[in-house]
């Protein structure tokens, strides 16, 4: 997936003059409020006239007329909460931030990330990456049209990801609570675009899930065995790379089906 490689400039980048902070901050509390409430019209609003909504996950973009079209019909047979999860970036005139999704009706939860270009109070762009488990992709595969031209080659592929396994392995940059797409192509030394390719084919993982499988694995060996039995899980989840306690629970128990706490007794149990 390309995540807003528009976002190459500044991304992640925070202003202390408390100005951006703010108003991207009132952005995403109202956005969020407007998806909870299921409220078309309010989600359309945060458009510009001319902005524009691309949907990565299913290749769709919507103008502001069209997406309030498609949420109308979305939020009819759709009853999903969505949830900041970790912290908003902001850069000049954008906004990047992820989020988790829980459906009520399955108990299954996903994660997703918008990168959104403001003019003014309203976005001229939003770009939404989501992949939502079980979701089925044509026979020929999304993943393979997507990337069929980014010039990336069997052996590079394989070179960028043995960087990419370093790093996370022997340098364990999951750690690192700001970690985004852009931010860790930088360390292996490709495009976002690229990277993208190596985590979803060459692994066969999202970004989301391909983080926090190492970040939920240090957590389990953090959990079961030393120090760790006596941590607060809040001390863990901040250790192993989450922003917050919620957050470090719900991708825990999607990857585990225990919670944390859960999970620590059984290996104290197990191992007397």
């Amino acid at each position: 997936m390309t995540l807003a490689i528009e976002l190459r400039y500044h991304v992640g980048r925070i202003f202390l003059n408390g100005v951006a902070i703010l108003r991207a901050a009132e952005f995403v509390d109202s956005y969020f409020e407007a998806w909870n409430q299921r409220d078309a019209r309010l989600v359309a609003e945060h458009l510009a006239q001319d902005g524009m909504y691309c949907d990565t996950a299913h290749n769709q973009n919507h103008s502001r007329k069209e997406l309030l079209t498609w949420l109308v019909d979305f939020f009819a047979s759709n009853k999903h909460r969505y949830e900041l999860f970790g912290d908003i970036l902001t850069g000049r005139n954008s906004i990047a931030f992820q989020y988790v999704v829980s459906a009520p009706d399955s108990g299954e939860t996903f994660f997703g990330a918008e990168f959104v270009t403001l003019n003014g109070s309203e976005a001229v762009r939003i770009l939404d990456y989501y992949d939502v488990p079980g979701m089925v992709h044509p026979a020929t595969s999304m993943h393979e049209q997507k990337y069929t031209k980014s010039g990336l080659s069997d052996s590079q592929m394989e070179k960028f990801k043995r960087r990419l396994e370093a790093l996370m392995q022997f340098d364990k940059v999951y750690r690192r609570s700001d970690l985004t797409l852009p931010k860790l192509a930088t360390l292996v030394g490709c495009s976002v675009n690229h990277l993208s390719q190596v985590i979803n084919s060459g692994i066969g993982m999202s970004f989301f899930d391909y983080l926090n499988h190492y970040r939920i694995e240090y957590a389990k060996q953090l959990l079961g065995q030393g120090i760790g039995r006596h941590q607060s899980v809040l001390d863990i989840a901040f250790t192993v790379g989450f922003n917050s306690n919620s957050s470090f629970y719900t991708a825990f128990k999607k990857t585990s089906g225990q919670t944390p706490a859960q999970y620590r007794q059984s290996r104290i149990e197990m191992q007397g």
